[in-house]
């Protein structure tokens, strides 16, 4: 079985959906997650400075993170297991300010999310997963922000029940201390 490119526009201007090319056969599958010239093809100028992949147990939330400055689109797909994941929009001008949107990626199912800049990203992992970040600029970790993932202003609704519930969650202590989106707000402004 074959599958081409395809790019879906979400809500979220910049947000798009992305199913790679992808064969499989007795062997097994080959996938092609990201090509420069398909994707410029497609109106989509994304070009990779950078590339990370994260470990994460079941229960753990990584979440809801974004550089202050020199923001960084990426390209996220779940390489292994099954993640759900969260962006933000948190551009001031942007039609859907503070919009959240969730998404289901499957290791198995190959499916990724090309990030915007201006947006804030995290995932709950709902079974052991490695998840790829291709970024179209680097870290800077003087410039490493976020907002806390339970966010009553944003409101984020997060499917704990299927990790077992709330106790069952894995917070890194940098996520504890994340500012809430209001203080977030008051001292850095938004994008």
């Amino acid at each position: 079985m074959n599958t081409k490119f395809e790019f879906k526009e979400t809500i979220i201007p910049g947000l798009i959906e992305v199913t790679p090319f992808n064969a499989e056969d007795v062997r097994g599958c080959f996938t092609k997650d990201y090509s420069r010239e398909v994707f410029k093809n497609n109106g989509i100028d994304h070009e990779l400075a950078e590339v990370f992949y994260t470990t994460s147990h079941k229960g753990v939330i990584r979440a809801l993170h974004f550089q202050r400055e020199k923001q960084q689109p990426k390209l996220v797909r779940c390489v292994t297991g099954h993640v759900y994941d969260v962006v933000v929009d948190m551009r001031k001008d942007s039609p859907t300010f503070k919009k959240w949107l969730g998404f289901d990626l499957y290791g198995e199912k190959h499916n990724e999310l090309l990030v915007p800049a201006g947006c804030a990203h995290g995932y709950l992992v709902l079974e052991d997963s490695i998840v790829s970040y291709k970024c179209a600029e680097k870290f800077y970790g003087e410039f490493d922000g976020g907002i806390r993932w339970n966010d009553p202003e944003i409101g984020v609704e997060w499917p704990l029940e299927k990790i077992g519930g709330v106790d069952n969650l894995i917070l890194a202590d940098k996520d504890k201390q994340l500012p809430f989106f209001n203080e977030y707000v008051d001292e850095y402004g938004a994008f």
